[in-house]
């Protein structure tokens, strides 16, 4: 009861929300790293998997994450620079703008 009573309140008096919006997330839950990927270590079991070929697939799997982790970068930064450059377009060619 006491949450829904915290709506009503003035913006100022209500508790700040933490970053990751209230949720909470486990450590087993957060993307995995490049790093966590090529480090992964598995346990020697008498008929397990191959440790080569094992190690091999999760270099490749680190290696896709990384360029996926690049190309995102890459995407942002040039989303960034489009809506730059449509603002400025935009103020520009306004109707309600006079020169």
């Amino acid at each position: 009861m006491r949450n829904v009573l915290n709506l009503f309140r003035p913006a100022s008096k209500r508790a700040s929300r933490p970053p990751n919006g209230g949720w909470y997330r486990s450590e087993s839950c957060r993307p995995l790293t490049v790093g966590q990927i090529r480090e992964r270590q598995f346990r020697n079991v008498r008929r397990g998997l191959d440790p080569a070929e094992v190690h091999a697939f999760l270099h490749r799997v680190a290696g896709d994450l990384a360029a996926a982790r690049r190309q995102l970068a890459v995407t942002q930064e040039e989303n960034v620079r489009i809506k730059r450059a449509l603002r400025s377009w935009q103020s520009r060619f306004s109707p309600g703008v006079h020169r």
